[in-house]
């Protein structure tokens, strides 16, 4: 049993199942470019599964943000509320009177009827 398997097994490994060099460099293209496809869309898996984990946490974090938020736009309305004429006096707010800049106009000269435009005589 034994010599039959041996005697088998070399005429099976002495045999070429492809003769022509064209084919076998068709089938080794073949299996490279699969085993290259399964890596890729091994590759491109991966990807989009740690992209889907990080929008969700980015989805929660933006939740806990925005309640965040809400907190301080509440915080932020107490506290307005609070604001007043007495209360900015007693903070050391002053009123001021206000004063404009005038100069005298030096080469200009109104048009007539008096529509506010003014032209320069240079």
């Amino acid at each position: 049993m034994r010599a039959i398997s041996s005697k088998l097994n070399t005429y099976v490994r002495s045999v070429s199942l492809i003769n022509n060099n064209i084919e076998k460099f068709a089938l080794h293209f073949i299996l490279w470019s699969f085993g290259a496809l399964a890596l890729l869309y091994i590759l491109f898996l991966g990807n989009m599964v740690k992209n889907i984990i990080e929008r969700r946490s980015f989805e929660a974090q933006a939740r806990s943000l925005s309640s965040e938020v809400r907190d301080l736009e509440l915080t932020y309305l107490s506290m307005s509320s609070d604001v007043n004429l007495a209360f900015s006096y007693k903070m050391g707010f002053k009123d001021t009177k206000a004063t404009f800049a005038t100069r005298k106009a030096l080469g200009f000269r109104s048009l007539p009827n008096n529509t506010g435009i003014v032209h320069n005589d240079l």
